[in-house]
């Protein structure tokens, strides 16, 4: 199974028709049908690590101010409590709780809502633990990487730019300085740097105003985590809204589109 990170952007995504979800879907045509999928997202974000280990994942609207129809929404893929033991053996002797009680957040189903529209397949969510720096969560994503020959999707979802507080709401031109670190972003993966990605602090004032808290950059390090030495990483699609928003998706391994 290939490793994909998703721009998710906007919970609106799901409801639409764009250049960013017509990716999406042609992600997942190129993947096929996985036996599940690992999916890390920025809105799942706590204090140690956890994995959903329930039957029937519950389809979480962790958002206001939106269309009921949005509200509407749901995403009954199952659970796969085997896969979640399987991410414990692996991740260990980190501890990795199995929960029951949280479920399939926007930041996964607005994209598997695309990818995988029917909802058979089952998938697990890992929390991202806010209380570790971004090495730490590159490595995670090493160790999850074994999955990927057991049938397994690894899935971030977030953003690479993603300044909700200096948002255009109206749209408009992107930020000079979310055009500077998404470039840096793509620069570092496009020749292999990771260290450049997991110290993205280095980018400076960019990187204060893109990433100016890190849960939605961090799985990013996820996806990166799990390529072997001899996969390339290709950027499915890119772009930049609101000003500050990007919607970058990268790709690891043979899904491409």
């Amino acid at each position: 199974m290939p490793a994909i990170f998703f721009g998710h952007g906007s919970p609106m995504n799901t409801l639409e028709n764009n250049r960013y979800t017509q990716t999406w879907r042609r992600l997942g045509e190129a993947v096929g049908k996985p036996k599940a999928v690992l999916s890390i997202s920025a809105h799942w974000y706590t204090r140690g690590t956890a994995v959903t280990a329930m039957e029937r994942p519950k389809t979480i609207h962790d958002f206001y101010g939106f269309p009921q129809e949005l509200f509407d929404v749901q995403y009954p893929a199952p659970g796969e409590p085997a896969f979640a033991a399987r991410v414990r053996e692996l991740l260990a002797p980190v501890e990795v709780a199995l929960d029951q009680s949280w479920g399939l957040d926007h930041g996964t189903w607005s994209v598997l809502k695309h990818a995988f529209p029917d909802a058979d397949v089952p998938v697990i969510q890992l929390s991202i633990d806010g209380t570790q720096r971004a090495a730490f969560h590159h490595a995670l994503g090493a160790r999850l990487a074994p999955l990927r020959d057991e049938g397994v999707l690894i899935a971030g979802s977030g953003n690479v730019v993603h300044n909700l507080g200096v948002m255009r709401r109206n749209g408009g031109s992107p930020y000079d300085w979310a055009v500077r670190f998404n470039d840096y972003v793509r620069d570092a993966i496009a020749t292999g740097q990771y260290g450049r990605l997991i110290g993205f602090e280095q980018a400076g004032q960019d990187a204060r105003m893109a990433v100016p808290t890190p849960e939605h950059y961090l799985p990013l390090l996820y996806v990166l985590g799990a390529q072997q030495s001899d996969e390339s990483a290709s950027f499915a699609v890119d772009g930049l809204e609101l000003g500050s928003i990007g919607m970058l998706s990268v790709t690891i391994g043979a899904a491409k589109v």
